[in-house]
């Protein structure tokens, strides 16, 4: 593949599946604690929280992206405060087209492993808790592979999301090749260049097969994960 693509062009997929791949790696604990909270847990700000999750799935990615950029900015309230006594800057960094992608797949990742959780029978949970199993050990060996199937098909669709994912990049890290650009900038910055458009179609077609491949794991993986909590 290295030899079809140019540098540039493998730079864009290399730090796409780079980006993805940390953006669903670091969303996942909040997701299943997220979702578990929605699923199982009456409290008082419940439909805020549900309606904060599920906002990027309205808002325009631009006005996220631009949120992002006021947050975690370096003049943003969180990113300044980062910065200084951490040295952590996302803004024009790769980290912070994670931070951008992990919250735009974040309402998709949380609503199929919400479903899942809200599946499962609560007196299995129940009947587990009265043998004297511990809140965390009832989840980790009950509930977590009733809904492992959900939460793999949560991740994968998290990863096919940050995948694609572009308006609040390109607003919060900018289109910088080597550093921020991934695969939807390339090709935005491939169509907007006379002759551009065969390296953009190249791109068109990798991200295709990328996110077919994904969701054929995902697949497959969640059969496996349905067989063995079946016991077949």
């Amino acid at each position: 593949m290295a030899d079809w693509l140019t540098p540039a062009e493998w730079d864009a997929l290399r730090l796409s599946l780079r980006v993805s791949l940390w953006a669903t790696l670091a969303s996942l604990p909040f997701g299943l604690l997220i979702a578990h909270a929605l699923a199982r847990w009456r409290f008082p700000g419940h439909g805020l929280l549900n309606g904060l999750v599920h906002l990027p799935l309205v808002m325009p990615p631009v006005v996220t992206g631009y949120l992002l950029l006021l947050t975690f900015g370096r003049r943003g309230w969180i990113g300044q405060w980062l910065d200084q006594w951490f040295g952590i800057v996302f803004a024009f960094r790769w980290t912070g087209a994670v931070l951008a992608a992990a919250i735009m797949a974040f309402p998709l990742m949380v609503r199929a492993i919400r479903l899942s959780i809200e599946a499962v029978d609560p007196k299995l949970e129940q009947a587990a808790g009265s043998l004297g199993a511990s809140g965390p050990w009832v989840w980790a060996t009950v509930t977590l592979p009733l809904i492992l199937p959900g939460v793999i098909a949560g991740a994968v669709l998290a990863f096919a999301k940050a995948m694609g994912e572009f308006g609040a990049t390109i607003t919060f890290v900018s289109n910088i090749p080597g550093q921020t650009q991934t695969l939807p900038s390339a090709i935005y910055t491939f169509l907007q260049v006379p002759g551009g458009e065969s390296a953009a179609a190249r791109l068109v077609v990798i991200s295709i097969v990328v996110a077919m491949a994904a969701l054929v794991a995902s697949e497959w993986l969640a059969r496996r994960a349905m067989r063995r909590v079946q016991g077949r």
